[in-house]
Formats: C-alpha cells, sequence, structure tokens
C-alpha cells in the first residue's frame, strides 16, 4: 500500500512548528527548498500499486535519509538515530513538528534500497543534478564537457587468505550439518583453527615452507568434511537443498582453486568479489568493483557514477557511462576527457581527450586535458567524507546501488557547502549595510 497523506491531528495544533524552532537560514532548510520532491515521489510511488497491506513509508522520508547518509558517512542506524535527535534533519525529510520516536527500522532502508533499484537511485542522482542547477552551480551546458574516470569500490571483506577461506569453508560445513542433524564421522573443530593459525605465523615469519605444509594439511581436513557432506546430502530438506548446494559449489571452488586461476573466490559471503589492481604503491590489489565516474569540467558535479562488474577494460566502460550522463542530464557529452587507460576507443559524435596527447591540440585543449586531474581529489573526497571506501551491502545489485548513492552524496555535499557559502554571504551584506545606515547591529 502507498505512503499516506501526512494530517495534522488536533493534538498538535497547539505544538511549536519545526520552521518555529530552527534556524531557516540553516544549509539543510535551504536545501530542502530547492530539491525536486515531487519528482522522488513520483518515481518511488511506482513501486507501490497494490491497496492492501500496511502503508508504506513516505519517499521523501527514505530520500532525504539516503542523501544525508552518503553526505555524512553514516551507516543505517546511526543515520536513524541522528533523525530522532536533529530537528533540521527532521525537516529536510518533510516532518511538520519534531518528532521523538524513530518512523522507521535501519532494516526498512535495506528493503527500500531493493525495491527502488537502480532506477529510484539514478533518480535520487538526477534531482541532486537539476538542484545544482537551480542553485546556479552548474548550467545546462556544463554536461557537454565532461572527465571520466574509474577506481575501485572495495568491498566489507577481510583480506583474503587460504587459511582463512579454508578455515571459513569448513565452519559453514560444519554448520550446515549441525543444523540438519548429519552425523560427520570427524568435525576437525579443534585441529583445523590451529592449522589456520600456524599458517599465518609462519607466513609473517617467511618461513613459507612450513606455511604450504600448514595449508595442505588444512585442506585436507575440509576436503574430507566437504565430501562426507556431498555424500550425505539426501537428508537435507529439499526446501534447503539448493542452500547447501550453493554452499558446497563456493567451498569446492575454494578447494580446487590455484594461485595463477583467474576469477578466484574471495569471500563465501560475497562471491561477486573481484581482485582489482590499479597500480597504487600502499594497495597493489583492491578486492571489490570496479566503478566508473562522471563529472563536469568546472564545477565538479558528479553527472553519471556506474558499477563496472567482472573488471572490465577501462576503454570498454567508457560508452556505458556517456550513456547514463545523456539520461541523467538530457544532454549527450560531446568532449571527454579521461587518463591513458581509455586508449584505442572511438565514439561517433563525442571528442575524446587523453592525457599526453600532443597531435592536434590547441590551447584551449591543452588547458582541458590537463583539468582532468581534478577527478582524482573528488574520488579521495568520496572515499573519505563518503562511503566509496567501503560498501557493507551484499550482493551486485546493491554494489550498483551503493555507486550512484555515493554520487548523490558528494552532489549533496557541495550543494550544502554552497548554501553555507550564501548564507554568509547574505549575512555580511546584511551587517554591512546596517553599519553604513548607523543603525544598531542585530543578528542577521
Amino acid at each position: 500500500m502507498g505512503p499516506k497523506q501526512v494530517v495534522p491531528q488536533s493534538g498538535a495544533l497547539f505544538q511549536q512548528t519545526l520552521l518555529e524552532m530552527i534556524n531557516v537560514k540553516h544549509p539543510l532548510v535551504k536545501l530542502a527548498d530547492v530539491i525536486d520532491w515531487e519528482e522522488i515521489e513520483r518515481t518511488f510511488g511506482g513501486h507501490f500499486v497494490s491497496s492492501t497491506g500496511r502503508p508504506a513509508l513516505r519517499p521523501r522520508l527514505v530520500a532525504g535519509l539516503l542523501y544525508l547518509q552518503h553526505a555524512y558517512d553514516c551507516s543505517d542506524e546511526v543515520i536513524i538515530n541522528t533523525w530522532v535527535e536533529n530537528p533540521y534533519v527532521q525537516y529536510f525529510t518533510g516532518e511538520t513538528y519534531f518528532q521523538t520516536e524513530s518512523p522507521l527500522d535501519s532494516s526498512s532502508l535495506t528493503r527500500w534500497r531493493k525495491r527502488i533499484g537502480e532506477e529510484g537511485v539514478e533518480t535520487l542522482l538526477m534531482v541532486s543534478i537539476n538542484a545544482a542547477r537551480k542553485l546556479g552551480m552548474m548550467k545546462a551546458a556544463s554536461a557537454d564537457r565532461i572527465i571520466v574516470d574509474t577506481t575501485v569500490m572495495p568491498k566489507a571483506i577481510a583480506h583474503p587468505t587460504d587459511s582463512r577461506l579454508l578455515e571459513k569453508s569448513r565452519e559453514h560445513l560444519v554448520k550446515l550439518a549441525a543444523e540438519h542433524g548429519i552425523p560427520l564421522r570427524q568435525n576437525y573443530n579443534r585441529e583445523a583453527p590451529r592449522l589456520a593459525a600456524q599458517a599465518g605465523r609462519y607466513a609473517h615469519a617467511r618461513q613459507f615452507k612450513r606455511m604450504h605444509k600448514a595449508v595442505r594439511t588444512l585442506k585436507t581436513r575440509v576436503g574430507r568434511v566437504y565430501r562426507e557432506i556431498e555424500r550425505k546430502i539426501e537428508a537435507i530438506p529439499a526446501a534447503e537443498q539448493s542452500r547447501a548446494q550453493d554452499l558446497l559449489h563456493w567451498v569446492n571452488r575454494i578447494l580446487t582453486q590455484k594461485t595463477k586461476d583467474k576469477n578466484k573466490l574471495y569471500a563465501l559471503h560475497a562471491p561477486e568479489v573481484e581482485c582489482i589492481s590499479k597500480g597504487k604503491a600502499r594497495t597493489p590489489y583492491e578486492f571489490g568493483v570496479k566503478v566508473s565516474i562522471a563529472t563536469t569540467l568546472k564545477e565538479n558535479i558528479v553527472v553519471g557514477m556506474r558499477s563496472m562488474p567482472g573488471n572490465p577494460y577501462d576503454g570498454h566502460t567508457l560508452e556505458e557511462t556517456i550513456e547514463q550522463v545523456s539520461i541523467l542530464t538530457n544532454r549527450k557529452p560531446t568532449t571527454v576527457i579521461v587518463d591513458k587507460g581509455y586508449r584505442g576507443i572511438e565514439i561517433p559524435d563525442v571528442r575524446i581527450l587523453r592525457s599526453g596527447q600532443k597531435r592536434g591540440i590547441t590551447r584551449t585543449l591543452y588547458k582541458m586535458i590537463k583539468r582532468r586531474s581534478a577527478i582524482e581529489p573528488i574520488i579521495g573526497h568520496m572515499k573519505m567524507d563518503g562511503r566509496l571506501n567501503r560498501n557493507p551491502l551484499k550482493g551486485a545489485l546493491d554494489d550498483a546501488l551503493h555507486a550512484v548513492l555515493c554520487g548523490a552524496g558528494h552532489n549533496i555535499r557541495l550543494l550544502l557547502k554552497k548554501l553555507r557559502l550564501l548564507c554568509a554571504e547574505i549575512r555580511q551584506w546584511i551587517l554591512a549595510l546596517l553599519s553604513q545606515t548607523n543603525q544598531p547591529l542585530r543578528a542577521a
């Protein structure tokens, strides 16, 4: 069932409204008047077609929480607790009176993200771009020239080692057998953790022969448990067969994969994780998913962001990125500035400028190419100030949702910064005007 309209109760008529309690010049108050909430409600409302069941939460409430969660780098629990304590956050999400109890549980945000899907989060990004246009931070023609780059969005997993993966596999298998009453000849609950710890100590001491011996022994123990459960899988009820088959499939991959193999498994709870190398000295390998980012040339507004599973070549992601930018801004970019990782790619009706390009470059084009590095601090801010540095969500779909929301959160931070500067400038202008007229100064 769709969300109900908010109607003030008779007992609330004599309460003080939020507008009477807060500073109307606060950036969140100003931003709430700029964002097109009607477009968000129209897009989100299409996901509620049933006339039965419990009324859904208001789309503005969920959208506002998702915006602020990624703008301030908060978890689901923290942003909901902040909503209860902060009247400005409540006003931003559409409340009229101050509320003392939370209207939703943290799991509600998880269900909403899955319900709205990629279309819904891209609407949030598009609305943030339109808000930047309303504030004069960018023009419609700003989307004609964009900067595109890729980065890695790390997943919330432990650093994968052979001993850790084998021990986790054994724990899951023993737990599966205990749940369904499958008797095991030996579960190795005492020996296997000791072997995994020994392998880690040997690796730290650089005694690699002993380490490999401990890992081989541990693999043998895990293989015995795996084969015994595989033989007795008929004892598991039919409703749980698929989950057991998936677990056996992942454990078999861990037991059989080699060091030089491609498409290795790095986490049992997140099989979609990939090992990506971006040539960094500090982190030569990162475990997550590749993300493509597109920003305007001058204003640094994020106009496109999309996850690219499968670790594709950077140049092969450019066409999808341009398509997304065209949809979100209603203008197809004519000039794209990229780095040397996009060599050999040509797109019709789009000029591609690459770092280090010399042939046919004028003074204006040279300045545009030099401006390409402006996207690097944007990626840094999204990782340090936002939530791009660690994705806690599970699954390939949530990777795509999280990436787009990180772009929307970056735009919200820029909008709030712009509004703070505007409020400070207006205050200084009023104070200067009052000082010229010799009137007593008051708080502006």
